[in-house]
């Protein structure tokens, strides 16, 4: 039997008329009324499914998302907290809205993290290092058949792409949403991205 590991994106933390910022890994922020909704969502969504494990980043948006999923079990697995999974950091503009990180860095800058996960100048994110914390990760889990859920970020999650050789695939995971990455032998097959109940 193959594992199978199910990364999902928190929930938001803005509501309809918010002023959105780009939240990264040294603002905790908790889910928004809309966010609960979207983490409800994925408990109706993944009730079926049985975790052999479960892992979070330590922000509680990760970890109230990661502990709605797992409420909708009898016996859900224990959740732990990875540190790498936290969120990468903005740097100078950690929790600015988005108009003004466009306006410091260039939209071109911004389209090459969201297109290639290349860092804007000024943010404090260490790719290598991410794609590396991901490998591990299958290493440890490949073994392990079943279901494993990894709750994290946007900004954490596009680097499991990167790490499971996955060329072809948009890096955007949204609020709400998951992808599935099958581990076979030494095999990695991203299964689904981007979906959401």
């Amino acid at each position: 039997m193959a594992s199978r590991i199910i990364v999902v994106r928190h929930g938001n933390t803005f509501d309809k008329g918010d002023v959105v910022t780009r939240v990264g890994g040294r603002t905790d922020l908790p889910l928004s009324s809309s966010g609960r909704s979207q983490a409800e969502a994925l408990a109706r969504h993944f009730a079926a499914t049985a975790f052999a494990t479960a892992r979070s980043g330590p922000l509680k948006r990760t970890r109230e998302t990661a502990s709605a999923v797992l409420a909708s079990h009898a016996n859900p697995p224990e959740l732990t907290t990875d540190l790498f999974l936290r969120e990468i950091d903005y740097g100078p503009d950690e929790n600015r809205p988005e108009e003004e990180v466009i306006a410091r860095i260039g939209k071109a800058a911004l389209e090459a993290w969201e297109r290639d996960f290349i860092p804007p100048p000024g943010w404090r994110v260490d790719p290598a290092a991410l794609v590396g914390n991901w490998q591990e990760t299958f290493h440890e889990l490949r073994d392990q058949p079943g279901n494993h859920l990894v709750v994290t970020s946007n900004g954490i999650a596009r680097f499991a792409l990167t790490a499971a050789n996955a060329a072809g695939h948009d890096g955007k995971l949204a609020t709400g949403a998951w992808g599935v990455i099958v581990l076979e032998g030494e095999a990695v097959h991203v299964l689904e991205w981007n979906r959401r109940p």
